[in-house]
């Protein structure tokens, strides 16, 4: 009786502790479920309530699936077959709308290792992808006015100054046909205004190169690079895929200007001789990749600048400009040197849209 009564009170201490582990559950902002292994919930906490909308009762012995019609972001086996899997998952509430949420599984298995269920644990974060996704518009938009507003001061330095130089130039050369001081002093100031001029086509250039408008990146970018190491004396190996074709206006900014800040970097902190940049391109997707050999970056400040919050502004436009588009950007650093890497999808890809048409027909080199 006495070993009766001792199993009796353990069995009711043990549901006592379950009942009270489960009244914590409810206090979770979290919705926290269980899906035994044929796929039916078994647990329902009122959080989760709280976010779909279905009652314990509604929602005990039916599959999550009927329930929330969640969409994966990897097939469903892959994450069932581990002990432990976090992402991102999109479900449909009762009313209909769909959210985001920050999705942890627990894989709970026997003593034999078979899995019984999987303890599911979400958090809500529609609201605030929708503000990141707002954030990244508006820095893409600003990214967008500021590729324009290097435009149009390109055009105007080739438009105004330029043409003011290239007047004054044809002056000097009249004034050089006077007396040998003023031939000499003509001469002189010739030279100046051919300095100016050179200064003028290279900041306009560099500010919006009109190449990149007209021909396309690949052009662009074995301008840019020539240039660099001419100007950095750093040897510079660029390849480029066999006619690579034109690509939406967008990603052709976007890959520039990251060869600009990349190529930048490699010149002001890197201390390398040689830096290789490679192309490569698929029917999904176009990757660009910068190769230095040089000192590398610390630890410390390689985790700042892959810090979204704390990268500087080059670091940070290059990624926003990616981010835009549906790419990335990776950056992988040691003694042996640093590997920028690019990679922006070509589903924008079609063919060259119309505003860049406008733009083929316009150049600003200065003479």
């Amino acid at each position: 009786m006495r070993n009766g009564k001792a199993e009796v009170e353990h069995k009711v201490a043990g549901i006592s502790d379950i009942s009270e582990k489960a009244a914590l559950l409810d206090l979770a902002n979290d919705a926290i479920f269980v899906k035994s292994v044929n796929g039916t919930i078994s647990y329902w906490n009122q959080g989760a309530e709280r976010l779909y909308g279905w009652t314990r009762t509604e929602a005990l012995g039916r599959s999550t699936h009927e329930l929330l019609r969640t969409e994966f972001p990897i097939p469903l086996t892959e994450i069932e077959a581990k002990d432990f899997w976090e992402g991102e998952l999109r479900h449909t509430r009762r009313d209909g709308v769909q959210i985001l949420v920050a999705s942890r599984w627990t894989t709970l298995r026997d003593s034999e290792g078979k899995p019984l269920a999987w303890l599911e644990i979400n958090t809500d974060i529609t609201s605030r992808r929708r503000a990141e996704d707002a954030t990244r518009k508006l820095s893409g938009r600003l990214l967008t006015l500021q590729d324009d507003e290097r435009r149009r001061i390109a055009r105007a330095l080739h438009d105004s100054l330029g043409q003011f130089l290239t007047a004054l130039k044809m002056n000097l050369s009249l004034l050089s046909t006077a007396d040998e001081t003023s031939a000499k002093l003509a001469a002189e100031c010739s030279q100046i205004v051919d300095q100016c001029l050179t200064e003028t086509r290279t900041i306009s250039h560099l500010l919006h190169p009109p190449l990149l408008d007209e021909a396309g990146f690949a052009p662009a970018a074995q301008w840019f690079v020539d240039g660099f190491a001419q100007r950095s004396k750093i040897k510079a190996n660029l390849n480029l895929p066999p006619e690579l074709p034109r690509l939406n206006r967008d990603v052709e900014v976007a890959l520039f200007r990251a060869l600009q800040e990349a190529l930048t970097n490699v010149h002001r902190h890197s201390g390398s001789s040689a830096v290789d940049i490679c192309i490569d391109l698929d029917k999904e997707r176009i990757r660009l990749e910068i190769v230095d050999n040089g000192r590398g970056v610390p630890k410390e400040r390689l985790n700042r600048i892959t810090d979204d919050a704390r990268a500087g502004v080059g670091i940070a436009g290059m990624r926003e400009r990616a981010r835009e588009l549906g790419g990335s950007l990776d950056i992988e650093s040691d003694a042996t040197g640093t590997r920028v890497s690019v990679t922006i999808p070509l589903h924008q890809r079609a063919s060259v849209d119309s505003a860049q048409d406008d733009e083929r027909g316009r150049s600003i080199s200065v003479p």
